[in-house]
């Protein structure tokens, strides 16, 4: 009777070990996925940003430059 249940046992910590195994996989390719979204929001924040400052009028550049135009006059 001993050894059937040091089978049981290492069978039982055979599946654990694998359902371990399976969940760290999972896990890892959970994370993959999460990290590639972010690198997709963020290359898109930057395309977007880009997008605003090519549209912008020749004032809200000039409004926006911290130059003081006041000096450069003669």
């Amino acid at each position: 009777m001993g050894r059937k249940k040091e089978k049981q046992g290492s069978l039982s910590e055979q599946l654990n070990q694998d359902v371990v195994s399976q969940l760290q996989v999972k896990k890892a390719a959970l994370k993959q996925q999460a990290d590639k979204q972010q690198e997709l929001e963020r290359l898109k924040r930057i395309e977007e940003k880009q997008k605003r400052e090519a549209n912008k009028s020749f004032e809200e550049l000039l409004n926006e430059s911290d130059l003081d135009w006041k000096s450069f006059k003669h």
